[in-house]
Formats: structure tokens, sequence, C-alpha cells
């Protein structure tokens, strides 16, 4: 079974972090949230959600990380050196490395985003040296994962999803996804 850790530090936004979590869990694979600092998290939006476990080692044990958005949570994600070593580590083992909205600038500090094709929230862009930046709800370039913001938090979850192999589309069915996209 895959496992997934999603990060969180303090000021992440909710929509981006929560959601991969319960598509990945609809799914029944084991995605955890990891506090790097606390087992208590505050959001941007003031809102405190207890995580799963605190951060450790035990962090190598996981299939790929997933970095939500929000300020200023990815810049304190960015700022951590701790997950700038995660990323890097993950990204050379060709496990997953997926962020969404600012997310991505922690992804551009580790180094990983050179070359690749990737996307994020308005505005940060120039954060994500040598990356190739396209304009896109979610982009897949090998194992990395990216997102364009709170939008895109559902196609962002179950892009993850497939890349870990599994069919999303009766999820999608299910969540009302397909009735979402075609109804707009």
């Amino acid at each position: 079974m895959k496992k997934i850790a999603v990060l969180f530090k303090e000021g992440y936004e909710e929509v981006e972090a929560l959601t991969p979590v319960d598509i990945l869990r609809r799914a029944n694979v084991q995605v955890d949230m990891i506090g790097m600092d606390s087992d208590m998290v505050t959001s941007s939006h003031q809102i405190t959600i207890k995580m799963d476990k605190v951060f450790d080692e035990s962090i190598d044990e996981y299939d790929g990380i997933v970095l939500p958005g929000g300020l200023p949570g990815s810049t304190n994600l960015r700022d951590d050196e701790r997950v700038t070593d995660l990323i890097k580590n993950f990204f050379d083992n060709g496990k997953l490395v997926a962020a969404i909205c600012a997310g991505p600038i922690a992804l551009a500090k580790a180094g990983v985003l050179k070359d690749k094709v990737c996307t994020c929230a308005p505005g940060f862009e120039d954060q994500l040296t040598g990356a190739n930046y396209q304009e896109a709800i979610v982009q897949i370039d090998g194992n990395v994962i990216t997102g364009k913001g709170p939008a895109a938090a559902l196609e962002f979850g179950y892009s993850i999803l497939e890349y870990l192999g599994y069919d999303a589309s009766a999820l999608r069915q299910g969540m009302q996804y397909n009735y979402l996209m075609n109804h707009r």
C-alpha cells in the first residue's frame, strides 16, 4: 500500500491541504497529515487541525510528500531546511513530490523544478527558478505534480491518486466532479 505524507506548517491553506487527504483516504491510500512542528497546526484562516503525526525520521517510509499552499504556510515550508532536505531526498529517490498554489516555491528552493513543467498560484512564477512554468490547473512532469490554487485542489488530489496507479474515475463521478466540470 502506498503511503503519502501531507506536510503542515502554520498558515497552510485548508482546501489545498485537506482535499488531497480526503481524496486519497476515500481511495484507501494511507495518507498522514504531518505537523512539522506540532500536532496542532493553524491555517491561514485560523482553523486549527490535529495532525496524525509530528515530523520524525519515519517520514522516509513514505512514497510521496504533498505541500499545500497558503501564506505564510508556503514560505514557512520553504524556509524549513528539513522540508528542503525532504524534497531533495524524495525527488532524488524517484518518490512523488507534489505542491499546490504557492507551495511550489519550496520545490524551487530545493532545486527540483529545474527544467520541469510546473504551475503555481499567480504571482509566484518568478520564484520558480529554472522551471518551465505553464498556465494550467495541474501539471505533472515525472515525479513532480504541481497545482494552481484552491480551485484546483480536487484535480490536484485526483492527479496524485492517478500518479499512484489508482483509477480516479469512480471518485470523480461519486464526488460529482464530472457534473461540476460539465455544468459550469
